[in-house]
């Protein structure tokens, strides 16, 4: 058994695209995984899993929810080993930052360099983000919702092609923890 995190992208925000956290448990469990558990409301679970890979996992769950709830959600599975790496190889000085100033987009794919060569990265500062193993961490020490750097980086012609979704820096540990067994 492998324990895994699902991440989804894009729901219930804004009261649009509701998937409940105990629905979702639930159609994890029906999938035949073990171990679920959901983190807050915004699209994270954890499942054991004894078959598959992460990109059959995700598409096994992106399908179910399609199924279940009418509408496509984008997810990505990763497992333990990976969400530690990501945790561990973060370029910032986690222990001086606020978890509010530090997140980690995850890519379905690798990205590369020269995805993000036209962000002049300079104009931005203090903001600033590092490309990681299908990942991005940026630091935005007004927080998320005051980056303009971020508001650059969630352009769909950045993104195209993957599937991209981000969390805190918060969320990143608790996953990691959640995760482990």
């Amino acid at each position: 058994m492998t324990t895994y995190a699902a991440l989804l992208r894009g729901i219930n925000v804004g009261g649009s695209r509701k998937v409940p956290m105990a629905d979702l448990r639930g159609l994890l469990e029906d999938l035949g995984h073990t171990d679920v558990r959901t983190y807050l409301q915004s699209g994270q679970a954890t499942f054991a899993a004894d078959h598959g890979d992460e990109e059959s996992l995700a598409a096994e769950v992106a399908g179910a929810i399609e199924k279940r709830f009418g509408f496509p959600v984008d997810v990505i599975v990763r497992d333990h080993a990976y969400l530690r790496a990501i945790a561990d190889a973060c370029p910032f000085p986690t222990a001086e930052l606020e978890a509010k100033q530090l997140h980690v987009t995850y890519f379905s794919a690798p990205v590369d360099a020269a995805r993000f060569a036209e962000i002049d990265q300079a104009a931005y500062l203090p903001e600033e983000f590092r490309l990681g193993d299908r990942a991005l961490y940026l630091y935005a020490p007004d927080g998320l919702g005051r980056s303009k750097l971020a508001e650059v980086l969630s352009r769909p012609r950045l993104n195209k092609g993957v599937i991209a979704t981000s969390r805190n820096w918060n969320t990143v540990l608790k996953l990691v923890e959640m995760t482990d067994g």
